[in-house]
Formats: structure tokens, sequence, C-alpha cells
């Protein structure tokens, strides 16, 4: 194969012309630009949102526009590297954070792409997903998997934000998405009973044994478990190697959606990390403490409840500023998405 490659300006115009009349044009000019070698040209770039710049909109948002008028009263996280009119936080992922107020139902909906919601703060929210009622609370991660009806709702007394990941850009780009509306659905499990049949890890319902294995037989994840979890691991991990576990399908082990996953690190206090490049995008959001972030070129001072956008091939370093508490985040990235088409990477 060869790097220097013809050029559109080396053809007879006419013949030029003539292929695009009859909607054809030539590949060979073009191919380095779709088929670089070594390394994937990229539009993404590494980004940081402030948590502090987006909740005082989010806030207004709500004063400014009632539910009714919303259906999700949401403010995207927009990668400028690939156009803010395309919502795209990476290539294959879409970010939002989701205010709910006192009081307020958004209404009940399914839809073609996956999505999660992760708490970011307050109490009193709930998402149902086909009548189970899930609360949410700072740090769970909720499944609203694609073609399950979910709503969300409000029973307590302050604000609830959280954060929304789904697989839109993918969905929308293969011309796939669309959403259907239904009235708000009967809460039949009001007490979560999935989260007390998969509470722990390895231990599932016997039953379960028998019949075939669900695709999403557990839709709430607790922050208080996989936080005990992570410091659990964090005792038998050499300092310098990531505190890093995944959520998975309880009875089956693979990934909790078709497209997207997600997972929680833990940075001990005073730690630094360096994770391993992959070729999967990625979305990191703090859950509790601060630091730094290097992503390539770029290094950002991150706090709680900020959101960084990570892209494909990223050289990510991770470091705790605090030396007495540690620091916890949330990652989102479309690696089940590649290893499915087969091109999944990570590279020393």
């Amino acid at each position: 194969m060869t790097s220097s490659l013809g050029r559109v300006e080396d053809l007879p115009v006419d013949y030029v012309d003539g292929l695009k009349s009859r909607n054809l044009l030539p590949l060979w000019p073009a191919l380095r630009a779709v088929l670089p070698y070594g390394k994937p040209s990229r539009k993404t770039l590494p980004q940081l949102w402030k948590y502090a710049d987006v909740r005082p909109n989010l806030m207004l948002a709500g004063e400014l526009t009632p539910i009714e008028k919303a259906e999700r009263r949401v403010l995207v996280l927009c990668n400028p590297g690939l156009g803010l009119e395309n919502m795209q936080a990476t290539p294959s992922i879409y970010i939002g954070l989701q205010l709910i107020l006192p009081g307020e139902n958004a209404p009940n909906h399914k839809h073609t792409p996956s999505a999660v919601r992760f708490v970011v703060e307050g109490r009193g929210g709930y998402t149902v997903v086909n009548g189970e009622k899930l609360p949410m609370e700072k740090g769970d991660l909720i499944l609203t998997p694609p073609g399950l009806w979910h709503q969300h709702g409000h029973d307590g007394t302050d604000p609830v934000i959280w954060l929304d990941a789904l697989d839109l850009p993918l969905v929308y780009g293969l011309e796939a998405s669309y959403a259907t509306e239904a009235p708000l659905q009967d809460i039949t499990d009001p007490h979560n009973s999935s989260v007390s049949r998969f509470r722990q890890g390895g231990v599932v319902p016997y039953a379960s044994l028998a019949r075939q294995r669900a695709d999403y037989p557990l839709l709430r994840f607790p922050w208080k478990e996989v936080r005990q979890t992570l410091a659990d691991i964090a005792r038998t991990t050499p300092l310098g190697q990531p505190v890093h576990v995944a959520y998975v399908n309880p009875e089956t082990g693979q990934e909790c959606l078709p497209t997207l996953g997600f997972s929680a690190l833990m940075l001990r206090p005073g730690e630094e990390v360096r994770l391993p490049r992959r070729s999967a995008s990625a979305v990191l959001h703090v859950v509790e403490g601060e630091g730094n972030a290097f992503i390539d070129d770029m290094a950002c001072g991150f706090a709680q409840a900020d959101t960084m956008a990570v892209p494909t091939h990223a050289e990510l370093r991770l470091s705790n500023a605090s030396n007495k508490e540690p620091a916890f985040l949330f990652m989102v990235d479309d690696a089940p998405l590649h290893r499915k088409l087969g091109f999944y990477e990570v590279f020393a």
C-alpha cells in the first residue's frame, strides 16, 4: 500500500463531473481520510464539563420550561469537535443532565436507543421500568433498556438531577431512532425487588438456573454497594493499578446493555493511575472527590459531578488531589459495541 495516492485534481474535470452526475465518486483521493494508517482520525476532543457551570442553567431551565413542555428537561453535553448541533459527547455516546422537580412526572415512553440514568444529586426521585419502581439515590445506576417502558417521578422535596447516557448517536445514525408514548404505568413492584434478588455477586435466585437467562434481570445498581465493593477491592490491589469494577448482567456476566458499557473507578488518597489506551471512547463522571485528568494533551482539574469526554485511542491518566480521601468516578464507554463489531483493542 502507498500513502501517496492520486488526487481529484489529477483527473479530467469532465470525468469527475460525469461521475458526480451519476452519483459516483472515485475512492482513491479520499481513501486516507477514511482509512488512515496506524490510528483513526478523530474529530472528538478531550472535553471537561464543569458541573458548577451546568447546574445553574439546568435549574433555570426548571423555571423557564414546565415538564409538560419538555417531556425530558435536559441540557446536553456537546463535544465541540463533533459540532454542538449533533448532540454527541463522543461519536456513539450521548450525555445529558436531566432535572425533575418535586411533584413532576416525566411521561411514560419507550424508545430504540439504549439508556441509563446515573443519579447526581437529590432524593425522592424514581424511575419506573415495566412496573418496577426504582428509587433514585446519589450514585445509583438505573437501566432503561431499548424497547422497555419507563417513566420518571418525584415524591420528595428537593430537585433531583441525574446524568443520562444513551447510544443515541449510533441509533440515530442508523436512521432507527424513535420513541412511543403511553399513559403512566401502574407500579406492580413498588419495592425494587430485583435488587434483593441479586444483592450479592455470584449468588442468584435458584429458579433462574432452570430458565433462560433474562436480558435485563437487574435494572438498578445501588451506589452504596458499588462503593463498598471498590473499597474492598482496593485493599488487595497494588498501588498504581486501577481499582476498577464493571456493571454486568448478574445472570450472564455480560455487559448490561448491547452497545454501552458501565464501570466505576476508585482513586485512593494521593494515587495516580494510568488506564490502558483502548479503541473505545468513554465519558467519565466524578461521583466523589477531586483531582486531575490527563487526556492526550489536555490536562484538567476535576471536581465532584464534573464530566469528561475521552476520545478513542486516547492516553488517560487520573490522579486524586486529596491525600486523605478517595475519589470515585463512573465510566460510560462503547467497548461492547466495539467488541460486537470485532475491532475492540487494548494497547499496552
